[in-house]
């Protein structure tokens, strides 16, 4: 049976290949910078260090921008204020772009969560995870659509985007349909981005470059978690995601944001550490 890592890399090579034959000088500038190419941001979801931040929220995230990171995450504040948040990030020089935000707060206090991003500095108001009763059918995601819609342009509004980040069960079919791909065609491309989870879009059995073929643009950010032969969570680069041709195809993608991530890492701190190095290393 084929590894993914093998996938991955045969699918990106296929596809360079086919874009070489279509002649076009901007493909093939694109195919001749293959390779000499990096992120020039690298950022970290705080989930990953959620039980140091619980301890010492202020010494974690020195720790984290100690260790080069400019960009962060979020997913919760730890019972600090947007003000604190804020200060506390242009201490440390430190830019949080995005931030999860719980799923009833959403439904419930749309206009508190836009107040708290819009305090903190937060770009993109991220809804990130829902309780299996609120996505066990089909009729529940085309509910959701509607108000992924009716909260983008609540954001709009406001100067902030909203995003949708999925996890595995997105991607399997549900009353013989693939829920992401209802979101993704019942959405408005300008109210609603997509933040590309790489390790549960692989664990779902799917494939990103077919997403990013079939709807170009949508997913400006990304959370880059690495899998194991068992499935588990590594650390980036130690895994089977073989993330450079992913990185590769990134303006059609429309990416622009990249977390590593780890669910459950032994070392939080090592892990982000181990993960930060493998991504500045990487070319492709």
């Amino acid at each position: 049976m084929m590894d993914r890592r093998h996938f991955v890399k045969i699918s990106a090579g296929a596809a360079v290949g086919g874009l070489l034959g279509l002649e076009h000088p901007s493909l093939a500038r694109l195919a001749a910078a293959a390779g000499h190419r990096s992120l020039d941001r690298i950022g970290v979801q705080l989930y990953t260090v959620r039980t140091l931040l619980e301890k010492d929220f202020e010494g974690t995230l020195e720790a984290v921008a100690q260790i080069g990171f400019h960009e962060v995450e979020f997913h919760d504040y730890f019972g600090r204020t947007p003000q604190q948040v804020r200060d506390l990030l242009d201490e440390l020089g430190l830019d949080a772009p995005a931030c999860h935000f719980p799923w009833p707060d959403l439904q419930n206090d749309l206009e508190g969560v836009i107040e708290t991003a819009k305090a903190i500095g937060h770009r993109y108001v991220i809804l990130a995870w829902m309780p299996p009763e609120d996505r066990s059918t089909i009729a529940q995601y085309r509910d959701l659509a509607v108000f992924c819609n009716r909260a983008g342009q609540a954001c709009k509004s406001a100067g902030l985007q909203f995003a949708y980040h999925n996890h595995d069960w997105e991607v399997q079919p549900l009353e013989g349909q693939v829920p992401f791909d209802l979101l993704l065609n019942d959405t408005d491309p300008d109210l609603v981005e997509f933040e590309i989870d790489l390790f549960w879009i692989t664990k779902g059995g799917s494939d990103p470059f077919e997403y990013f073929d079939s709807h170009p643009g949508r997913f400006t950010l990304c959370h880059v978690k690495d899998m194991g032969v068992h499935q588990e969570w590594v650390d980036v680069g130690s895994g089977q995601i073989d993330f450079g041709p992913i990185f590769a195809r990134s303006e059609q993608a429309g990416l622009k944001y990249y977390f590593i991530e780890h669910d459950e890492p032994a070392d939080p701190l090592a892990s982000i550490e181990a993960s930060f190095n493998h991504l500045v290393a990487l070319k492709f």
